[in-house]
């Protein structure tokens, strides 16, 4: 992250604390008033990313990455082919688990 670009943070998280709309113009006087120089798009990307993003939804998010796996439930009761699908993953993982003790009969190990 560049200099420029956290202080245009800074001054965004600032104007939206005091309930102040963030706009290109103010970030750019608080950063002009910290004497921090900044490339000149900076402020309006940030005003921007503010018109169109809730920020304090960013800001609760902030670890919480992007685009992970998404577990889906199995279907209960109806379909008579659900409780064979839902068998299926699990026979695939036993032998995925029955490779992993195989190798440990073999007579080495990761220290030997």
């Amino acid at each position: 992250m560049s200099f420029g670009e956290l202080a245009c943070t800074y001054a965004a998280l600032i104007l939206h604390d005091d309930g102040i709309p963030v706009t290109a113009e103010k970030i750019a006087t608080l950063v002009k008033t910290a004497n921090v120089t900044v490339d000149s798009y900076w402020p309006s990307l940030f005003a921007k990313l503010c018109e169109k993003r809730n920020i304090d939804d960013l800001v609760t998010n902030v670890g919480s990455g992007g685009g992970g796996a998404v577990a889906v439930a199995a279907p209960t009761g109806g379909a008579g082919g659900a409780p064979a699908a839902a068998a299926a993953p699990a026979a695939v993982e036993k032998k995925e688990e029955e490779k992993e003790e195989s190798d440990d009969d073999m007579g080495f190990g990761l220290f030997d």
